[in-house]
């Protein structure tokens, strides 16, 4: 039995009582249903504008989710797709100021800097110091 199940209950017990009506309590009886039956109604009106509220959240949700999905997957995708090349090598560089790893291909590294994607710091490469047999990888330890 829902809410306004039992409100009714009551009245109709009440009414059929044939209560004096002229009574000052039988008046505050009747007043204190009226109230119940009022506030019943409200309560029934916020639940169903509570359920509509609900299932726009929901949906806005899901919209929301769809355009992240489309936003963030693409943006990777093409960022992914535009830089990779299966011939080159990729060295892990560690951005000094943030401490994000980074995979760097070699022509970047030969061009001599690229921004931190996390924190827009430019890192800098400078291989001037390095003799050309450790650029090459021939140096023996």
């Amino acid at each position: 039995m829902d809410i306004n199940e039992k409100v009714a209950y009551i009245k109709g017990l009440t009414d059929g009582l044939k209560l004096n009506e002229k009574d000052d309590t039988v008046m505050v009886l009747k007043a204190v249903i009226d109230l119940l039956e009022d506030i019943t109604d409200e309560i029934t009106d916020l639940g169903e504008l509570y359920d509509e509220l609900s299932e726009q959240v929901d949906e806005i949700d899901q919209d929301l989710s769809i355009v992240e999905d489309d936003l963030y997957d693409s943006e990777e995708d093409d960022d992914f797709d535009d830089d990779f090349d299966e011939d080159s090598e990729y060295y892990e560089v560690v951005c000094p100021t943030c401490g994000d790893e980074i995979c760097v291909s070699e022509d970047i590294l030969i061009e001599g800097s690229i921004d931190c994607p996390n924190c827009g710091e430019e890192l800098a490469f400078d291989f001037s110091s390095l003799t050309a047999d450790e650029i090459n990888g021939d140096n023996e330890e």
